[in-house]
């Protein structure tokens, strides 16, 4: 099954508003006159999703944001809603991020409601999942990101609608990378799980992403993978050279 790759840059707690314009900006243009293959995503603080979204026009860029709450408004001081999310423009959200879940404690059940509130919004998911370095070397990545699988997808969960980002604990801000192996070992198990919770055809149209220090030095073999379908990217999104030479490794 031939999946359209995407390549999506969470930039974190990170930018104030004259380097968020430019960062997009470069993006834009670039992207506009590469025509890459893949789709391209940037995620940038809640604080900059308006002035991205126009540095953003005119490119097929898209806009998402880093997280949301499950109600549609009311008494949440400090949270934003998926509706607010889209109103603002976004057309993803990342949910279940490791920092988001180490943080502030969010539980699988939580990142499903958050799921579907945003799925019921309009809005796109893209659900982290992934080990810690203890986890992994005890020898339950497996088990563990199957768990996180099953209890964090929506039950209106569609091909197009929802995207799973593996990232492994103990690889993101490290610079440590899981080998294209190991990665291809996780994305094929999580491909299985998902076979058994929407059924063969939506697994094999659903899109995985790898997230654990990919740059462009390492890019091109995690992405020649069957089963790693982009990949979410942190520091490298960054920097607009480092961003978009990932993106033309995406085929």
């Amino acid at each position: 099954m031939l999946r359209k790759k995407l390549i999506a840059g969470n930039w974190k707690m990170n930018g104030l508003l004259s380097d968020g314009q430019k960062l997009a900006k470069q993006i834009a243009v670039e992207v506009k006159a590469l025509k890459p293959a893949c789709d391209v995503l940037v995620c940038p603080p809640f604080t900059l999703l308006t002035t991205v979204k126009k540095a953003l026009r005119g490119s097929k860029v898209m806009l998402g944001a880093q997280d949301c709450h499950v109600e549609e408004k009311g008494a949440h001081t400090g949270d934003i809603s998926p509706v607010q999310l889209k109103d603002a423009g976004c057309d993803y959200v990342i949910l279940g991020h490791s920092e988001r879940r180490a943080d502030h404690g969010e539980t699988n059940a939580l990142v499903k409601a958050k799921a579907q509130a945003a799925l019921e919004a309009g809005l796109k998911v893209i659900i982290c999942v992934g080990e810690t370095l203890q986890e992994r070397e005890s020898g339950k990545a497996l088990e563990v990101v199957e768990k996180q699988v099953k209890a964090s997808l929506p039950n209106n969960a569609t091909a197009s609608t929802v995207v799973i980002a593996y990232e492994p604990v103990w690889a993101i801000g490290t610079g440590k990378t899981a080998t294209p192996t190991d990665a291809e070992e996780v994305h094929a198990h999580i491909r299985k799980v998902l076979v058994h919770k929407t059924g063969k055809i939506v697994a094999s149209r659903m899109k995985i992403l790898y997230g654990g220090s990919m740059k462009p030095a390492n890019a091109a073999e995690l992405l020649s993978q069957p089963d790693i379908d982009g990949g979410l990217i942190g520091g490298a999104s960054l920097k607009a050279e480092d961003f978009i030479a990932i993106v033309n490794k995406a085929k």
